[in-house]
């Protein structure tokens, strides 16, 4: 499945392909394509260069199959700064996830001046060597430029990843696409540990306050936290020129099922 997207469309149907699966069952989605085509076509239907998908919040609340999925949104506000959007992802006729959008107009910012972190200090992707682990881009579902500490240890992780595939066959993929098919990392970057991922999420929320440029995003693991398992998760996002925002999320412990 080389390179092959993750869905290609039937009419106003888009099909999911062997390359969307997920981890958890051998029959359902990846995450990351559910949040990635809900963000999609909230940006395809909806979105103007006028505006900055400034925060995109994903439920996910059904495990979906491979079945045919439709997504349908909805015009919540249409404001002159500020517009709203939810979708709902809809496979096999059941509803398996939703989301919000809020769109922010594009202005001036301000001179004054507000405290933010230190500059990322992380190397080039260009100047890192090609990963050797196959598990950090499961198997080719993205490529992926290891910086500090990785899957199965315990200790703040560092990576550059990138896109391999179109989401949508056909389409290419936007700043925001990328940034929302990948925003489901968040889950197991920050909560896997010397166990492996023991948590699913229920959720994923992205931040950005500008769209990335260029190929490549930055995850940076910025909190863990979990109490009676459940979880939270939260990521600085980066591009090779600095911070984009942050993406975060809710998780519960899972076990995977076996694969036949």
């Amino acid at each position: 499945m080389a390179n092959e997207p993750f869905f290609t469309i039937e009419g106003a149907l888009y099909v999911p392909t062997p390359a969307a699966r997920g981890p958890w069952n051998p029959n359902s989605l990846h995450g990351r394509v559910i949040a990635g085509l809900l963000g999609a076509e909230i940006e395809r239907l909806h979105g103007s260069p006028d505006f900055i998908p400034a925060r995109l919040t994903v439920d996910m609340y059904r495990l979906p199959d491979l079945s045919p999925v439709e997504v349908v949104t909805t015009v919540v506000r249409a404001g002159n700064r500020i517009r709203v959007v939810d979708a709902e992802f809809i496979s096999g006729g059941v509803s398996a996830g939703r989301a919000t959008c809020q769109l922010l107009k594009r202005t001036e910012t301000p001179s004054g001046k507000v405290w933010k972190p230190e500059p990322w200090d992380a190397p080039k992707p260009a100047d890192i060597d090609p990963p050797t682990d196959g598990r950090s881009g499961m198997g080719g579902m993205w490529a992926t430029r290891r910086i500090a500490g990785d899957f199965g240890t315990v200790g703040q992780k560092r990576i550059w990843m990138s896109e391999v595939r179109e989401l949508v066959g056909g389409r290419a993929l936007t700043p925001f696409v990328r940034v929302a098919v990948s925003a489901d990392f968040a889950s197991p970057f920050a909560n896997a540990g010397d166990n492996g991922l023991e948590f699913i999420n229920s959720d994923v929320t992205v931040y950005l306050h500008r769209e990335p440029a260029g190929e490549w995003i930055g995850y940076e693991v910025v909190n863990h936290g979990a109490t009676d398992g459940v979880a939270i998760g939260e990521c600085f996002l980066y591009d090779e020129d600095g911070p984009i925002g942050s993406a975060a999320c809710a998780a519960l412990a899972q076990r995977r099922m076996p694969r036949s």
